[in-house]
């Protein structure tokens, strides 16, 4: 299983962004992907969650009501929606996925892709 993250950029604070994360290889329905990201000089951190089989969502309190996570099975997609950035949005996002259950750290994921730098101006 292969994971490429996409969508990132420089955009400016107030601007929308939909990230993708492309999946390659055997997924199974009781998988769960999740999206992280990783600000300068901070820990990853756990940002959302989304079951392959009925597309139950976990937010962490950091970005529930304001980030959206969707998938779109037939095309082996997860996305992150973040409307209204903000500059301390900055970071590079990752995306990853395992069997079962959210797991709210990085190296609970048996499947991890690279980043993408998203890159918020004033």
């Amino acid at each position: 299983v292969q994971l490429q993250a996409s969508g990132g950029g420089l955009v400016q604070a107030g601007d929308s962004l939909t990230l993708s994360c492309a999946v390659s290889g055997r997924i199974y329905s009781s998988y769960t992907m999740a999206w992280f990201r990783q600000a300068p000089r901070k820990e990853r951190e756990f940002l959302a969650s989304i079951t392959w089989t009925d597309g139950t969502t976990l937010y962490a309190d950091s970005v529930k009501g304001r980030f959206s996570i969707s998938r779109d099975v037939a095309k082996n997609t997860v996305y992150l929606h973040i409307p209204s950035l903000k500059t301390e949005d900055t970071a590079v996002y990752y995306c990853a996925t395992k069997p079962g259950v959210t797991n709210r750290s990085w190296y609970g994921y048996h499947y991890r892709g690279q980043g993408t730098q998203v890159t918020v101006s004033s």
